[in-house]
């Protein structure tokens, strides 16, 4: 049996949210460091529609490309391990006289955000990791 298919897709897309907030918040983070930096325009990490539409189409049994040689089928859904997100600039509606696109309170706001996620995904991992171990030792 594939250790894939044991874990099943609930692991699979929690394990790559926890990837991908872990990378959005290095993107917060060099926003805040580059504060006052002039002309600096802030990034983000955008990924939770391109993972919704990962899950939404991702049907057991259906055929998959194994090799990056093979061609998709038509119709054929993003797997969750393809999604890796979208750098987007996220400059402030009034930038500062150094035109600087950083608003601190934001920023902290979004990072706060996406820690209380990050720790959400990481607490369903380890209770579904908790299920797994006291099937295995059948208490």
């Amino acid at each position: 049996m594939p250790v894939d298919s044991m874990f099943g897709t609930t692991i699979n897309a929690l394990a790559k949210a926890v990837d991908l907030r872990a990378r959005n918040h290095t993107k917060i983070s060099a926003n805040l460091a580059n504060a006052e930096t002039p002309n600096y325009t802030p990034t983000a990490l955008s990924f939770e529609k391109e993972l919704g539409t990962a899950l939404k189409g991702n049907t057991m049994g259906s055929p998959a490309t194994t090799h990056p040689r093979h061609i998709p089928l038509k119709g054929q859904a993003a797997s969750i391990q393809g999604v890796e997100g979208t750098v987007i600039e996220t400059p402030a509606p009034t930038p500062g006289r150094d035109n600087n696109g950083v608003e601190l309170e934001a920023e902290m706001s979004r990072m706060a955000e996406n820690q209380i996620m990050y720790n959400a995904s990481i607490q369903i991992l380890t209770k579904k990791f908790e299920g797994m171990k006291y099937a295995i030792k059948g208490q």
